[in-house]
């Protein structure tokens, strides 16, 4: 898909300098732009690129003022970069603007959906599910019975969502993300065998989730596990049964959460965190990768280390933990010379 200067000007409301009529058809960065992609400049240790680049049309702001000749056409606007991401946004729009029901696919006769829709081929639809208005299901999914899916939401190839998921609008959910799967209980029997323990709860997802690829969220022992509003979650994360992650909070992969743990709203988890079950976590609380979190943490603290604790203190032990082997040699020293003057 092809778009001009102007048409993109148009979007952005910029200025054009240069040639309106000039097309492109891809992004690229500005050190490799190629004739027909479109770039921008936003950090100003990359503007020698500008007069060297051979992208097409370039966004920059409008305190640019150009020292040398340039080759490409200019889009002036307010901020260039937050145009740009306007510009990926409107372009994943369009790219994503599928409609109609592909075939093969099965849709239950007691599926109700919305306007606009778009499932794709080999997708499976159980039954009483309910689909809001210009939902994107792309192939190879599977929605179990009695689903809600609201406005506004995409579901990529290869997402499983199991029976009575309640999904919000404005939703995304990556390839390979699990929803719904049973928690992990078991219960210990005298001759040591574990009987499972049913799993009949569900998983709800409040409005504009976004979930990486092959991320699992399992369904409660009983209510629900909550994901509420804006929550962002990076791949590979495991959300164990009856967890509830307050609003705009946003985890980074590879991070485990284990039952019942309460973690509040606007809190930062770095990669590969593993939180015991049972805690609770306050709001604004901000993470360390890589760190083992076993106790309830107050508002606004940062932790790191395994076991965490304060990110202050961890790193001024960190000074120590580096010269332990010159603490433990100095400290032997100093009982060699006591031991030999007594």
């Amino acid at each position: 898909m092809k778009f001009t200067a102007q048409q993109i000007a148009g979007i952005l409301e910029g200025d054009i300098i240069g040639d309106e009529n000039v097309e492109v058809s891809k992004l690229s960065k500005i050190e490799e732009g190629i004739e027909g992609s479109l770039t921008f400049l936003a950090n100003p240790k990359y503007t020698p690129f500008i007069y060297s680049t051979k992208a097409s049309i370039t966004i920059v702001n409008r305190t640019f003022k150009a020292e040398n000749n340039l080759k490409t056409t200019l889009i002036k606007v307010d901020d260039a970069y937050k145009s740009f991401s306007k510009l990926l946004e409107y372009y994943n729009v369009i790219k994503l603007n599928k409609t109609g029901i592909e075939q093969p696919s099965f849709i239950s006769d007691s599926t109700e959906y919305g306007q606009n829709i778009y499932i794709g081929a080999f997708s499976y639809i159980g039954e009483h599910v309910k689909i809001g208005n210009n939902v994107k299901i792309f192939p190879g999914a599977y929605i179990g019975d009695n689903v809600i899916i609201g406005d506004n939401t995409v579901i990529f190839s290869g997402v499983k969502i199991y029976s009575e998921t309640v999904i919000g609008n404005y939703c995304v959910l990556n390839s390979g993300v699990i929803i719904g799967a049973d928690g992990f209980g078991f219960a210990p029997s005298e001759d040591g065998e574990y009987s499972k323990v049913p799993q009949i709860g569900n998983v709800i997802l409040e409005d504009f989730v976004d979930i990486g690829a092959s991320t699992t969220i399992d369904r409660a022992t009983l209510g629900s596990t909550i994901i509420r509003k804006g929550v962002k979650l990076d791949n590979q994360i495991q959300i164990a049964h009856n967890v509830e992650i307050g609003k705009n909070t946003v985890i980074a992969a590879q991070t485990g959460i284990a039952g019942s743990t309460k973690i509040g709203e606007n809190c930062v988890i770095g990669g590969q965190v593993g939180i015991v079950g049972h805690l609770t976590i306050g709001n604004n609380v901000k993470i360390q990768a890589q760190s083992g979190i076993g106790r309830n943490v107050k508002d606004n603290e940062i932790l790191q280390g395994s076991p965490a604790i304060g990110y202050s203190d961890y790193n001024k032990s960190y000074v120590h933990f580096k010269n332990l082997p010159k603490i433990v040699k100095d400290i032997n020293e100093i009982e060699k010379k006591i031991n030999g003057n007594s």
